[in-house]
C-alpha cells in the first residue's frame, strides 16, 4: 500500500475549534452570538483534554510498560504547543467582543471598576443570593484536593496572609446555582446595561467570607481550573492483552488524572507551587497561564440583552406541508416518505409522531433507541403514555452516552417504573443508531413505520443542530429496522441487510462497495464522483481507499465539521479531493453520502460517522433514500453547501483554516440558502 499522508485526528480536531474561535472573531456576526462562541470554543476544549488529550496521556503511561511509545509523546507535545497559541487568539477574541459589547452598552465590569452604588449593591446581593452556595476548601493536611475538585468548575485559588505566613483556600464559583452572569441596576441611563461576572462578586466579597474565622493582613484570588481524564473509551483504545499485563497500580494512575491547570497568568508563583504540589500535577499535564476568567463555556448562556439587532433573527422552524395540521400521520406516512430536515424544519411533528401512535388504538408497539434526550422530553412523555395506553414499549437506552450517563440512568429507571421495557444494548458496541420502529394493525394486519435519523431524539438539539430525518412505511426499510432491534437483543442470531448499512456487520464493506464501483465508472473512462458530509473522517482504510478512488480519476468532495486526516490537493494522491468544512450559528451534523453512479445517484443518511469506532464498535443504521423528491432534495441540499461562499474553509495540509475564496461568485451562505430552499419547498 502507498504510503499516503494522513493528518493527526488530535491536532486536526484543534483547527476545528479554532474554526469556532474565528466565528467568535468575525465581525460580521452580531455581538452576543460572537460572545456565546466564546463559550462554544471553550466547552469544546474542556472536553478534548477530558477525553483526547487524557486518551494521549493513557497511551504514554500504558507502553512505557512496554518499552514507551515516542509517537504519543511527540504528539502530546504538539498538542500542547498548539493549545498554547490558540489560548492567545482566544485572549485577544475575547477582548475584542467585550470591547464591542461595551460599544453597543453592554459592559462587562470588574468589582474594581464599579461604582460605590454599584458596590454598595452587588454586597448585598451577594449576602442576600450567593453566599449559601458558597463553602471554602481549605488546604492542608486533611484535605486532598484531587479528590475534591470539580473538573468542570472554575474556582478561585485564595491567598490570605498574615504577616509573613500564608494559607490558602479554594472556592468553587457556584454556577450550578447561580447564573455567570448578574445584571446590576441602571444607574443614569436604562440603554447602559452593566454586568458582572459571579467571580467578581464573590471577590468583592472575600473579606466577609473568611472575617471571623482567620486573622489577616491581606486576602487575594485568581482564578483556577481544572480538567480531569473522563475516563472514556479506554477499552476501545487499547489492546486488551496489554491491559490484562498492567499492575492495579497503574490502572488506577489511568483514571480521573488531572490533564490541564489552567490558571490566571497574575497568580504568584508560590500560588502556582502550591496548586501543582497539591493536584500532583506532572510534565505531561498542560499548564497554561491565561486570562482573568475561566470557564468561559458559560458564554454560551450569554444574557439576551440590549437590542435585538445584537443577537441572529430568529428563523422559525418551517411546517412539513404533508403533516402541519393532520392528525393521523400514519395515513400520510404510509402514501409516501417524509424527509424532514432539522433545525429547518420543526421537530415537533416527530413527537406528535409519536404522541398519535401512544394514543391511536391501532398501534400495538413502540420501539425506540435513545443515546441523548432533552431534560423535559416529550419523547419520553409520549412512551410513558403508550405504556398508559397499554401499547408494548421497548426503549434501548445507550448509558455509555459520553456525559450523559446519569440521565440517562434516571430516564431508564423511570421509563422501567412505568413498564417500559428497557434494555442497554450490546455488550463493548454503543447503540449510536437512531431509530424507531411502530407497528400498527391495520386491516387485520400489522403494518410498520419507521424513522432512521442522523440526529439525537432530542428537542433541544434539533433546534441547533443540522439532521436528517426520514420517516417511511416502505416494508424493505421497517423489516429490517425491526432485524436491527432484534440484533441489538441477539446479537449472536445471524441476520442480514439488503437495503440498510448496520454497523458493525455491513457498513464499512458497503462504503467500500460504492467506492470501488465509482473507481470501476472512471477507469472505464465514464464519470465517477462522491459526495461526502461527515462531522468526522478520520478512518485509515477509509481515507486510503478515498486516496485510491482521486488517483483513478473519482472527482471527491467532502464537507467535514470536524477532524480531518485525509490531506486533500496532494498531487497525483488527492488532486481531485477537496474538503470544506462549515462552522455556522447551526451545528453541522448530519452524515450524507452521495454516490452519482454515472447519472443514476445512490443517496444514503447515515448515524454514523466516517471513524473507526462508528463502523467498527457502534450499533449505527445508515438508509438509502429511495423517494426520488427527497433524494433530489438531499443533492440540491449538500450541492449547496459546496457553494457556501461566507461560512466554508478549506480543509488543507496546512490547517490554516482560510475561507473559501469567494471570487466573482456572489455571497451565498449555505445554511440560510437551506433555509430558504426549505420554506419555498414547502409552499409550493
Amino acid at each position: 500500500m502507498p504510503n499516503y499522508p494522513m493528518l493527526e485526528k488530535e491536532l486536526s480536531w484543534l483547527t476545528f475549534n479554532h474554526r469556532v474561535l474565528q466565528e467568535a472573531m468575525d465581525k460580521t456576526n452580531p455581538p452576543i452570538e460572537r460572545a456565546r462562541f466564546l463559550g462554544i470554543y471553550s466547552s469544546n476544549l474542556d472536553e478534548y483534554y477530558r477525553v483526547r488529550v487524557a486518551d494521549v496521556r493513557r497511551r504514554i503511561l500504558l507502553h512505557q510498560e512496554v518499552g514507551g511509545d515516542p509517537q504519543a509523546r511527540a504528539l502530546l507535545s504538539a498538542i500542547q504547543k498548539r493549545t498554547l497559541e490558540l489560548n492567545a487568539e482566544f485572549d485577544l477574541a475575547h477582548l475584542e467582543v467585550v470591547r464591542t459589547l461595551a460599544r453597543h452598552n453592554i459592559f462587562l465590569e470588574n468589582e474594581d471598576q464599579l461604582s460605590e452604588a454599584h458596590r454598595s449593591w452587588l454586597k448585598g446581593y451577594f449576602h442576600s443570593r450567593i453566599r449559601q452556595f458558597v463553602c471554602p476548601i481549605i488546604v492542608d493536611s486533611k484535605v486532598d484536593l484531587g479528590d475534591v475538585l470539580a473538573d468542570d468548575a472554575t474556582y478561585l485559588a485564595v491567598e490570605i496572609r498574615q504577616g509573613d505566613y500564608y494559607r490558602y483556600a479554594l472556592i468553587e464559583v457556584p454556577t450550578d446555582h447561580h447564573s455567570r452572569f448578574i445584571e446590576l441596576p441602571p444607574e443614569t441611563s436604562r440603554r447602559k446595561k452593566p454586568l458582572v461576572l459571579l467571580d467578581n462578586a464573590i471577590r468583592l466579597s472575600l473579606a466577609d467570607i473568611f472575617e471571623g474565622y482567620f486573622e489577616f493582613d491581606e486576602i487575594q484570588a485568581w482564578s483556577m481550573k481544572m480538567t480531569r481524564d473522563a475516563e472514556y473509551d479506554l477499552s476501545d483504545e487499547i489492546d486488551e492483552s496489554l491491559m490484562d499485563r498492567l499492575s492495579s497500580g497503574l490502572k488506577q494512575r489511568l483514571t480521573a488524572e488531572p490533564t490541564r491547570l489552567v490558571h490566571d497568568r497574575e497568580m504568584p508563583d508560590r500560588v502556582l507551587d502550591m496548586l501543582k504540589r497539591q493536584l500532583g500535577i506532572t510534565r505531561m499535564d498542560a499548564i497554561i497561564a491565561g486570562g482573568r476568567y475561566h470557564n468561559m463555556k458559560d458564554f454560551l448562556s450569554f444574557p439576551s440583552i440590549g437590542r435585538a439587532t445584537l443577537q441572529n433573527p430568529p428563523l422559525p422552524p418551517v411546517a412539513s406541508k404533508a403533516l402541519d395540521g393532520q392528525r393521523n400521520y400514519f395515513r400520510i406516512i404510509r402514501d409516501k416518505d417524509i424527509l424532514l430536515h432539522y433545525p429547518y424544519h420543526d421537530f415537533y411533528h416527530f413527537t406528535e409522531w409519536l404522541r398519535q401512535a401512544a394514543m391511536d388504538p391501532q398501534v400495538e408497539s413502540i420501539r425506540i433507541s435513545l443515546y441523548r434526550v432533552a431534560s423535559s422530553s416529550l419523547v419520553i412523555k409520549a412512551l410513558l403514555d403508550a405504556v398508559a395506553n397499554g401499547k408494548e414499549v421497548s426503549v434501548v437506552v445507550e448509558l455509555q452516552a459520553r456525559f450523559d450517563e446519569e440521565a440517562n440512568i434516571r430516564w431508564s429507571k423511570v421509563l422501567t417504573d412505568a413498564g417500559v421495557r428497557v434494555s442497554f444494548g450490546i455488550a463493548n458496541l454503543k447503540v449510536h443508531s437512531k431509530l424507531c420502529l411502530i407497528t400498527r394493525k391495520e386491516d387485520g394486519e400489522l403494518v410498520r413505520y419507521a424513522h432512521i435519523g442522523t440526529g439525537n431524539f432530542n428537542e433541544k438539539t434539533a433546534r441547533i443542530y443540522t439532521d436528517f430525518s426520514l420517516l417511511t412505511a416502505r416494508p424493505e426499510i421497517t423489516e429490517e429496522v425491526r432485524d436491527v432491534f432484534a440484533f441489538i437483543q441477539a446479537p449472536y442470531r445471524p441476520v442480514k441487510f439488503k437495503h440498510l448499512w448496520v454497523s458493525p456487520l455491513t457498513q464499512r464493506q458497503e462504503i467500500f462497495k460504492r467506492i470501488d464501483r465509482e473507481i470501476a465508472l472512471a477507469e472505464a473512462g465514464r464519470s465517477g464522483r462522491i459526495l461526502i458530509k461527515v462531522n468526522n473522517l478520520a478512518d485509515a482504510d477509509l481515507v486510503t481507499k478515498l486516496y485510491d478512488a482521486s488517483r483513478a480519476g473519482v472527482r471527491i468532495q467532502a464537507c467535514v465539521r470536524g477532524m480531518c486526516t485525509l490531506v486533500p490537493g496532494v498531487l497525483g494522491v488527492s488532486d481531485r479531493i477537496s474538503v470544506i468544512s462549515i462552522v455556522d450559528r447551526f451545528l453541522e451534523h448530519p452524515r450524507v453520502a452521495i454516490f452519482y453512479n454515472d447519472g443514476d445517484p445512490e443517496v444514503f443518511i447515515s448515524s454514523a460517522d466516517w471513524m473507526t469506532r462508528n463502523l467498527d464498535n457502534r450499533v449505527e443504521v445508515a438508509t438509502p433514500i429511495y423517494d426520488p423528491d427527497h433524494k433530489k432534495t438531499i443533492i440540491d441540499l449538500m450541492e449547496l453547501q459546496f457553494k457556501d461562499t461566507t461560512k466554508a474553509r478549506i480543509i488543507d495540509e496546512e490547517q490554516t483554516n482560510a475561507y473559501v475564496d469567494r471570487g466573482n461568485r456572489r455571497k451565498l451562505r449555505a445554511q440560510m440558502s437551506t433555509y430558504n430552499y426549505i420554506k419555498q419547498l414547502e409552499s409550493e
